[in-house]
């Protein structure tokens, strides 16, 4: 925080006093740190679906608004826009920092103690902060008292500060079941057989690009808006196909578009992911393409569905909701 001010102030023109360092503090917090935080706010559906990416894009954009902080001396013509869109990045960084908190400490609370695990990230968190402005008083003062020892020093700090988030998010085993978890969980069920439990698919989910497609679960893309995908001809005859399902499917080339209706749960998405991969299966082996595999798909499902889903019950995994995010899903209205 100490170099972050100075180099404001120096950017300003200004001496640093403390005065003027609140003053600066003030005006930009107050004003586009807000507005960061305002417009992040909409997108939390998201951040339940992929809580520990999310975690990882907050710290990228907090370090990236404060590179933008540190590098305002190099233009002062231009201070109050960079070092406005500094703190409108570290706004957006805070509220996705703090809206997955909650997510990832939930993934630990075994016991119902989720308040206790909470108290003590927030002690961990405030000593890990204090330990922080002390060494940031110390490199303001020695290394970081140029511009040039700054420029040296904040990308070396930064990627440690990444790499240490990246390899604590990797090592955190998320209970509930998204897009990408669900694939893997109906990938590897379809090659070896198992199920695989949170805490094994830890350190294979793709934290970078989790909208990944995987060919064993059936390149399932969900959530894309019906009229995109499904002509209303194609809608009522597979409503006729999964008549007591919450999902539609449809095969088009080597991808599988799933809708689910508004109730729908994690075991209706499983339902749904393994015909998936299912009728993706049968398609490589020659047994028939597009739409003309689901029907056969969708009895081989059943009949394995009890112990599928008792298995994935069984290893750990929260099957009661499905978190897509802001996908796109669909109810229908019961005719008079």
């Amino acid at each position: 925080m100490s170099a972050m001010a100075q180099s404001l102030l120096f950017a300003a023109g200004l001496r640093p006093t403390p005065a003027q360092a609140t003053a600066v503090s003030w005006v930009l917090k107050d004003g586009m740190q807000h507005a960061g935080k305002l417009i992040c706010s909409g997108m939390g559906a998201r951040m339940d679906s992929e809580p520990k990416s999310w975690r990882i894009l907050a710290d990228v954009l907090y370090d990236f608004g404060t590179a933008l902080e540190v590098l305002s001396p190099l233009c002062p013509q231009l201070f109050l826009e960079v070092a406005g869109l500094g703190n409108f990045v570290k706004g957006m960084a805070v509220v996705a920092a703090r809206a997955t908190r909650l997510p990832i400490y939930s993934s630990f609370a075994k016991e119902g103690n989720l308040s206790d695990l909470f108290a003590k990230g927030e002690a961990i968190s405030t000593l890990f902060n204090v330990m922080g402005i002390g060494v940031g008083i110390g490199l303001a003062s020695t290394v970081c008292s140029t511009t040039q020892g700054k420029l040296i020093a904040g990308p070396l700090l930064s990627a440690v500060h990444i790499y240490g988030v990246v390899q604590e998010m990797r090592a955190t085993p998320v209970d509930t079941l998204n897009p990408q978890r669900t694939a893997m969980i109906v990938a590897d069920f379809v090659k070896r057989g198992k199920v695989s439990s949170p805490a094994e698919l830890r350190y294979q989910e793709d934290l970078l690009f989790p909208n990944r497609l995987i060919e064993e679960a059936g390149n399932v893309k969900i959530g894309q808006p019906l009229r995109r995908v499904l002509s209303p001809q194609c809608v009522e005859q597979l409503k006729a196909t999964f008549s007591n399902e919450k999902f539609l499917l449809s095969r088009k080339g080597n991808n599988t578009y799933m809708v689910l209706e508004q109730s729908a749960t994690g075991e209706d998405a499983l339902r749904g992911w393994l015909v998936a991969a299912f009728a993706s299966e049968m398609e490589r082996s020659g047994a028939g393409s597009g739409d003309t595999v689901l029907n056969e798909a969708y009895k081989r499902m059943e009949s394995v569905f009890p112990v599928f889903v008792s298995e994935v019950k069984g290893r750990g995994w929260y099957t009661d909701q499905f978190l897509d995010g802001n996908r796109s899903r669909i109810s229908y209205t019961e005719s008079k």
